[in-house]
């Protein structure tokens, strides 16, 4: 036969010692087998055209890599390579040269014996390793199986591939050569081929690689089946309904997308949009009809439509004509006390009456603590004046896209919280409550919401408020926005000035008690499935409840005390228990245990290096004990207490003040040598700032230094200077209501101030004593008192700084003394600051609470 004759020539045939080295990049050829390449390599070509005899051999090797990457001869040495042929050679332009080449065996490169102008390798003949005949047979069979299957999957290798294997399963060797040429390997997994001389590993690493290209092929398969059968469903659909548009222009039927098209055209027309929004509505609806109704962009221009229609373009609600005097009995009906507030809801709504409804003018914004019925005066103001009602919560809102929506682009885009407000009220003219404005996160990578509030409450521009989503003007000109905060620090200043400010300081615990029998106790007695006849209350419980258990400037808390009570008598009752219950202090202490709040701390006793002040906070004001002591040590001044920097600068002014006028209060300079001072700010966890506690630190430094007690039934709050003038502060309502609650009736305020006592209820100031200073040294004369026999020499330990003092504090002059000073009184278990507290906008925050 002369295949296998050819075969054993080609194999018996000797080799010389030398041969020129050829490397290739991009395939190489197998003992036995024939390959056409173009030479374009320097090395390779100055190789044949110094070798132009026929039948020239030259030794091939895979040099990998890229084409421009230089080839080093070096790293040939010891690898496997194919002796080769060279057959035929064709010039070919670029100067190319294509030629046949025969591999005729595997040989191992020994050495490289010259490298110019071409390398010249020393060379011997490779011998191969059997496999294991007892698994030649299965990795055989395996490979063929696998071939057989990417033919059948892969259509760039020909079908005729597994039957030239099975022809030569014969030789292994061979087989696994003819495998990896006809199975489009990549040039490394044929150069690990080639290097293999084990037949049995080569088979096995063959087998491995087809089962891999068998698995991939097989999911890219599946892929494109899925694919052919989405697409053959869509051409399907789309042929369907051309069928039935046809069907249907035959019947004279019209087709259901059109139809749609023409319904949204009428109700367009009926609308009566405004000339641009109905533009573009048209424009979008002929869109639309361009479009298959299995389209995604046909559900998005049909929600977008949607939207446009449902809004109140032009739809109006609420009277003519503002009754102001409907509005005032509105709000007397629904709320006690806040005359000031009333007042000035009043004097803003008659202003709009005046003008015929023109809404230029600034916004309402109600300013105060949690639980004061600021939402509810929102309500109250919309039933008065006949408008719809929609609140809109914004706490927490850090996105600008909550406030004017999303563009179109996004999926599941929708209109900002304004726009949806409207379509749910569907009036262009409603009130519009805009609750917790202060809690709005300002910046950050989603936008500033608050900076696009800006054009919402600005009755100069609100009058073409555009949303992202509908990107439309919209005229919000005509809805009466209300705000509510409960710190006005945290609006930031170019919205709070576009806002009218109307604080609403809190109630007095006879407030409280009115409010009480007039709308809560019906409320929670209707709620709790009882009536009058099975619980009563008392003047004297609701107010012991109101002072020892929920000590607020709002009616949260007081509230649920009475449901809790409430509560505990529905169930008696539900039980089978008769009778009304008396609501007493005992009964009050038995249900809700030991009271939260002690008693008035106007009668404690005078003490060294404590004083009472008064802060301002965002839950309606609170009261603060400062403490100062001294003790051995170098003149030291440590200040704890989780102070702000404003604070601990007034601290040092303080110290300073008390030096300079040491021999007034009666210090020896040596103090301030001999002793250290630590002044203290109790509740630690509390952050605190601001400078109105000035003359509270400059007095408890100057009480522990000069060892002389102070009174402690004098609440102060006042701003100092080294110079020791006193200066005005803010949040004069709320502190004095704070002190008021404790049970403090005399309280030392700059005279700066004394403008502020007409925001004071008046029942509050027929019951505390007010005395308004210019400078320090008064509030020093008023308040300290003459140290004691038992005073005069340092006590041994820190406690004896509290030593007790039986004389009567002299009561302090109502309202007429010079000078100012800023106090507060606290309960005996110290300040409780529930809902945090922050700095007044102006200038007197004591404390804050992050």
């Amino acid at each position: 036969m002369p295949k296998p004759q050819r075969k054993e020539e080609i194999l018996k045939s000797e080799l010389p010692p030398t041969l020129p080295l050829m490397a290739l990049r991009s395939t190489i050829v197998y003992p036995l087998g024939t390959i056409a390449v173009q030479m374009g390599a320097p090395e390779n070509l100055a190789l044949l055209r110094g070798h132009e005899e026929a039948g020239l051999v030259v030794a091939l090797v895979v040099a990998g890599g890229d084409h421009d990457d230089p080839i080093d001869s070096q790293r040939f040495i010891g690898r496997v390579g194919v002796a080769a042929r060279v057959h035929e050679r064709i010039n070919l332009p670029g100067d190319t040269v294509q030629i046949t080449l025969q591999g005729l065996r595997r040989i191992v490169v020994e050495g490289i014996d010259r490298t110019e102008p071409y390398p010249v390798a020393s060379i011997r003949a490779a011998k191969e390793t059997p496999a294991d005949p007892a698994e030649l047979d299965d990795l055989v069979t395996r490979v063929v199986s696998a071939a057989e299957t990417l033919a059948e999957l892969v259509d760039r290798i020909p079908d005729e591939v597994p039957a030239i294997l099975k022809m030569n399963v014969s030789d292994p060797g061979r087989f696994a050569d003819l495998a990896a040429t006809n199975m489009n390997f990549r040039i490394s997994d044929k150069d690990e081929v080639l290097q293999r001389l084990d037949v049995g590993q080569r088979l096995r690493f063959i087998l491995n690689r087809l089962e891999r290209e068998v698995a991939r092929a097989r999911v890219m398969e599946d892929v494109k089946r899925q694919t052919e059968i989405k697409i053959e469903q869509h051409q399907r659909e789309f042929y369907l309904r051309q069928q039935l548009r046809a069907i249907q222009a035959e019947l004279g039927e019209a087709d259901p997308g059109e139809k749609e098209a023409v319904e949204l055209l009428k109700k367009i027309d009926e609308a009566k949009l405004p000339e641009r929004v109905g533009q573009e509505a048209r424009r979008e609806t002929e869109r639309l009809r361009q479009l298959s109704p299995a389209s995604s962009e046909y559900q998005v221009i049909r929600t977008y439509l949607d939207w446009i229609l449902a809004l109140p373009w032009n739809k109006r609600s609420g009277d003519e004509e503002i009754a102001l005097k409907k509005v005032e009995e509105t709000l007397d009906a629904r709320h006690y006390g806040l005359s000031e507030a009333k007042e000035r809801i009043i004097e803003f709504l008659a202003v709009r009456k005046l003008r015929g409804g023109d809404p230029h003018g600034p916004i309402l914004c109600f300013v105060g603590p949690p639980g004061t019925g600021k939402t509810s005066l929102g309500e109250a103001i919309a039933g008065a004046i006949g408008r719809e009602f929609y609140r809109i919560s914004v706490g927490g809102v850090r996105d600008e896209a909550e406030i004017r929506g999303h563009r179109r682009t996004y999926v599941g885009a929708l209109p900002g919280m304004l726009i949806q407000a409207l379509r749910r009220v569907q009036v262009k003219d409603p009130v519009l409550m805009i609750d917790e404005i202060d809690k709005m996160s300002g910046g950050g990578p989603s936008g500033d919401p608050t900076a696009a509030m800006l054009e919402v409450l600005d009755p100069n521009q609100n009058d073409e408020f555009v949303d992202h989503y509908l990107n439309l003007p919209f005229d919000l000109s005509g809805a009466l926005f209300i705000c509510t905060a409960n710190s006005l620090f945290d609006i930031p200043a170019p919205l709070r000035d576009r806002m009218e400010i109307i604080r609403i300081a809190g109630y007095t615990v006879e407030e409280k008690v009115e409010i009480a029998w007039r709308y809560l106790l019906p409320r929670l007695l209707e709620e709790h499935g009882i009536s009058d006849t099975d619980i009563q209350f008392t003047d004297e419980s609701l107010s012991f409840i109101s002072n020892r258990y929920s000590r607020e400037a709002g009616l949260r808390n007081f509230e649920r005390n009475l449901a809790a009570i409430m509560r505990k008598r529905a169930r008696r009752k539900a039980e089978g228990e008769e009778g009304a219950w008396v609501i007493d202090m005992e009964k009050v202490e038995e249900i809700l245990g030991i009271p939260r709040y002690a008693v008035e701390e106007a009668e404690l006793i005078p003490e060294i290096g404590v004083v009472t002040g008064l802060a301002w906070t965002a839950t309606g004001g609170d009261l603060m004990v400062i403490e100062a002591l001294r003790m051995p040590g170098s003149g030291r001044l440590t200040v704890t207490g989780q102070l702000g920097d404003v604070m601990r600068e007034s601290v040092d002014a303080a110290y300073s003040y008390v030096r300079s006028r040491a021999a007034q209060i009666g210090i020896p300079d040596s103090a301030f040598k001999d002793f250290d001072i630590h002044v203290h700010l109790p509740a630690g966890a509390i952050p605190k700032d601001g400078p109105s506690a000035g003359i509270t630190l400059t007095l408890a430094i100057a009480s522990a230094l000069s060892y002389r007690p102070v009174r402690r039934d004098v609440a102060m709050t006042g701003e100092v200077t080294l110079r020791g003038k006193v200066l005005e502060i803010g949040g004069v309502k709320e502190k004095v209501l704070a002190a008021y609650r404790a049970g403090l009736r005399q309280l030392i305020m700059p005279k700066a101030n004394e403008k502020d006592l007409r925001d004071v209820p008046d029942e509050v100031k027929a019951q505390v004593t007010f005395t308004f200073v210019e400078r320090m040294d008064e509030v020093l004369r008023l308040t300290l008192l003459p140290p004691a026999e038992s005073d005069t020499a340092p006590p041994d330990d820190a406690r004896a700084l509290g030593g007790s003092h039986t004389e009567n504090a002299a009561q302090l002059p109502v309202a007429t003394e010079p000078g100012a000073s800023v106090s507060s009184v606290v309960s005996p278990d110290g300040p409780s600051m529930e809902n945090g507290v922050h700095p007044e906008p102006t200038d007197d925050a004591v404390t804050s609470r992050g």
